[in-house]
């Protein structure tokens, strides 16, 4: 596998670098739009019909699809290279010039939430104004929790100076890591890597350099952690949440008591999942317990042989090719238009993801391949999240974006429909590797992220009443872990530091229990494919995707014969992960 034949995406599509005179212009046509706007619509809600209020959230749309593709450029800039001074001052002028006008537009926002009943009733029985009925709907839900025009406009535009720049230093600083592996410097996604190899003492060194540069920098991580857990205490606080996970949940269009469920299964199942699995892996290692650093280490140097990029592809392809021909065919074009930035690279964002952009363009995918089995699930994680932003955003700017636990249904199928093609492919000496390997994705998907979840939960809480050291939130850190992996694997000091390079927990605070959520989804959906007829079941999955944020996961779940409200829902999605393992135990 040869770096050099790895993507790069050409984000000169949208602007010739961050000196292209093209972004001022754009500027000065969002300035005016938005100046427009105001005078056209503010404090004029309460009293357009349904015709009016379709032309105004379509101008609304318009402008916010300029806003998408400016942020678009500008994040994906500063993702491809967080060193560089230049991009990142770029990025911030970007953030702060959008701030600005998105302040003064949030006036639409509060006056739709406050219209009375029969106003919405009129909208919602006009056949112009109908198709915006799951927005303002979703306006509507939060208006008991809105704060004074003033205010709202205030926390906007104060945003890339507050919270925002804490994010901002963590991603910088991150970034700038550099992890000792004997004569080499590494970066974050590097080292981690090395977590996965094939080499016992490779797999120690990286763990002991991982932990080592964590700890020197777990001062200023715990500060961004305390900083933007008072943040969203405070907001919170002063919009009338009654719990530290509620603006997330309402965020993700879903009830407490569904998220208190899928969190209690996954935890009280933790015997059956983490703590046995790793109980037979241990043992296939000849050792007691293993260390952490040892958690995903290939089985019987399963990892010795890479994946070249161009393999990767055709493996994804095809997978997605046999479920049905129109995903693959959407796919394909991240491929063949450079849609990926797939190099590793010093400076670059690590890890992954998929960033929509705006529909009247095209999402893209960034990630760190490195040729193991991993990488090429990651691949096809992503190219889920793709395939589905790409389906949703027929529903235009406004309505395409899909709360986070079903983006991750998305990506997780298409995690599985990669498996599964694989497994079958496979002789039956590999299965049994391949199983393993399915099994620690799915446990790293829902065991873990519950464990991160349950992390975030207790640090949260304890943030309340003062802020916490660090020792304070390692030993958390450190308890959360232990019930989350069992009594198999060593968590020692070394350990301790971990929590300072999970960028969820600054970026979007209480998202990781989405990941679970997914999983689980995914494993009904799985079962419910296998014993359908597979066209059908195709077409209605296809619909799930298409309808982006329009409909509620009740909705989108029914033609499944499927709902999150059911206690059995989760235990089922948890159940197919012991399955295989007891599979596992019988090869």
């Amino acid at each position: 596998m040869k770096k050099n034949k790895l993507p790069k995406w050409n984000l000169n599509e949208i602007y010739v670098g961050h000196n292209d005179s093209k972004i001022d212009k754009d500027l000065k046509k969002l300035s005016k739009l938005t100046n427009e706007f105001i005078d056209k619509w503010k404090g004029k809600i309460k009293n357009l019909s349904g015709k009016e209020i379709s032309n105004c959230l379509k101008e609304y749309e318009k402008i916010n699809e300029i806003m998408g593709l400016l942020s678009t450029h500008s994040s994906l800039s500063f993702a491809s290279n967080m060193e560089d001074v230049e991009v990142s001052r770029y990025n911030a002028k970007i953030s702060d010039k959008l701030s600005l006008l998105f302040s003064k537009l949030i006036f639409l926002s509060l006056e739709i939430s406050s219209v009375n009943n029969k106003v919405f009733k009129a909208w919602e029985n006009n056949k112009v104004s109908k198709g915006w009925i799951p927005l303002i709907k979703n306006l509507r839900k939060r208006k008991k929790y809105q704060l004074s025009p003033l205010v709202e406009e205030i926390l906007v535009e104060k945003s890339p100076t507050g919270r925002s720049s804490w994010v901002r230093l963590f991603d910088e600083t991150s970034a700038a890591l550099r992890f000792p592996y004997g004569k080499q410097t590494l970066t974050e996604a590097e080292i981690l890597n090395k977590l996965s190899d094939s080499n016992p003492e490779s797999r120690k060194i990286a763990g002991k350099s991982l932990s080592k540069i964590l700890k020197d920098n777990s001062r200023l991580f715990g500060m961004i952690l305390n900083v933007i857990s008072r943040d969203k205490y405070v907001e919170d606080s002063k919009r009338g949440f009654g719990s530290i996970l509620e603006s997330r949940n309402l965020d993700n269009d879903i009830e407490n008591k569904v998220v208190d469920t899928l969190v209690s299964t996954v935890s009280k199942k933790m015997p059956d999942l983490t703590h046995k699995y790793y109980k037979w892996k241990a043992k296939v290692f000849k050792k007691k317990k293993l260390d952490w650093w040892d958690r995903n280490a290939p089985l019987n140097h399963s990892e010795n042989t890479l994946i070249k990029w161009d393999d990767a592809k055709d493996i994804v392809l095809e997978a997605f090719n046999d479920f049905n021909p129109k995903i693959s065919k959407i796919a394909k074009q991240f491929f063949d238009n450079n849609w990926i930035d797939a190099e590793p690279r010093k400076g670059k964002a690590s890890g992954a993801f998929a960033h929509p952009s705006v529909p009247s363009h095209h999402p893209y995918i960034l990630m760190n391949y490195q040729g193991k089995v991993r990488d090429v699930m990651t691949l096809a994680h992503e190219l889920g999240h793709g395939v589905h932003q790409v389906l949703a955003g027929k529903q235009g700017y406004l309505l395409s974006d899909t709360p986070l636990t079903l983006a991750e249904t998305a990506s997780v199928f298409g995690e599985m429909l990669v498996f599964r093609k694989l497994l079958n492919k496979a002789e039956k000496s590999q299965k049994k590797i391949m199983l393993a390997n399915k099994i620690e994705d799915m446990l790293n998907t829902v065991a873990r992220q519950i464990g991160f979840h349950q992390f975030e939960n207790e640090f949260h809480k304890a943030r309340v009443s003062s802020e916490l050291t660090v020792d304070e939130i390692s030993d958390i850190w450190m308890k959360t872990q232990q019930h989350a992996v069992g009594p198999y694997i060593k968590l020692d000091n070394d350990y301790r530091s971990l929590w300072a390079y999970i960028p969820h927990f600054v970026h979007t605070p209480f998202y990781v229990y989405a990941y679970a959520f997914g999983d689980c989804l995914v494993n009904a959906l799985w079962n419910e494919y296998q014993n359908s007829d597979k066209s059908k079941f195709a077409n209605q999955y296809i619909d799930l995707l298409v309808a982006g944020g329009t409909k509620r996961h009740d909705e989108l779940l029914k033609p499944f014969s499927l709902s999150a409200y059911d206690n059995n829902f989760w235990a089922k999605g948890v159940n197919s992960i012991t399955n295989m393992i007891d599979e596992l135990e019988t090869l």
